[in-house]
């Protein structure tokens, strides 16, 4: 598994596991998994990007 910036993103925007995936419309096992490094569609890493109010641009950044 790979190392990615979406925990402490997270953090630094101040949102909870819970409180990201209600925004994102994912369930917070999602938020979990992907945060220790595992792979998700990239339909679910898009609106990750959007919950955090980021840019797809940004995915490299968060997810590696």
């Amino acid at each position: 598994m790979k190392q990615n910036a979406l925990k402490q993103t997270r953090i630094n925007k101040m949102y909870s596991r819970s409180e990201l995936a209600r925004k994102a419309g994912v369930s917070p096992m999602t938020i979990v998994r992907l945060e220790k490094g595992e792979d998700c569609r990239l339909d679910t890493k898009r609106k990750i990007l959007l919950a955090l109010g980021l840019n797809i641009e940004d995915k490299e950044k968060i997810f590696g």
